[in-house]
């Protein structure tokens, strides 16, 4: 009996690695976190986004040394189950080549925003 063939598929999270590695892939991918995170608050997949980013662009180990931050506590601010300070999460972005910025909510968010109170 012959033994069964290995698959020689590519894990998902290599081909997202891959595609991430560019920087301007990985700038997009940040923004558009952003912009989810914006409508649905999903904590967790704008911290998988940037985890993602950060493991692409050269690994967590090296984002701790470009944000001094420690490799454990940036670790698991990242995770899922993460809530990074401010001040990380700017630094994180900072060594991605990103920075924050805060606009003015757009009048129809205000209006929903208004009448929900």
């Amino acid at each position: 009996m012959k033994a069964p063939k290995k698959s020689s598929t590519v894990s998902l999270d290599s081909v997202r690695l891959k595609q991430l590695s560019d920087p301007k892939r990985a700038k997009y991918a940040i923004k558009l976190a952003l912009e989810e995170f914006e409508q649905d608050n999903d904590v967790d997949m704008l911290l998988d986004t940037l985890r993602l980013v950060a493991q692409a662009q050269g690994g967590l180990a090296s984002l701790a040394r470009k944000t001094d931050v420690s490799r454990q506590a940036l670790h698991e601010a990242l995770s899922p189950q993460g809530n990074p300070r401010l001040r990380t999460f700017q630094n994180v972005l900072g060594s991605l080549g990103l920075r924050m910025a805060v606009k003015p909510m757009r009048a129809a968010a205000k209006k929903a925003a208004r009448s929900a109170a």
